[in-house]
């Protein structure tokens, strides 16, 4: 059974799921824990609000790879995965 560990904690549950997908296409696990309460409430900003991302110890260094990515914005203009498909037809 895997370690799991904390990656980052992230305000609210909708921007660590962005990340829980772009670490999952690169084939990392992720499990997000959100204080019960707070998610419950729909929270995503003080103590309540925080997510963690969590992920297997063995995916930590590629995992901060991607995180890194993430943070500096390299992910925010990709073009649509069906962007290169002629739209005409």
């Amino acid at each position: 059974m895997p370690e799991w560990v904390e990656l980052t904690e992230m305000s609210g549950e909708l921007v660590a799921d962005n990340l829980r997908g772009l670490l999952e296409a690169q084939g990392i696990p992720v499990l997000l824990n959100q204080e019960g309460a707070g998610r419950a409430l729909g929270l995503s900003v003080g103590p309540l609000g925080l997510t963690q991302v969590l992920i297997p110890q063995e995916y930590l260094a590629e995992a901060r790879k991607v995180l890194l990515a993430y943070e500096a914005g390299e992910y925010a203009n990709l073009p649509p995965l069906d962007a290169d498909q002629d739209q005409s037809a």
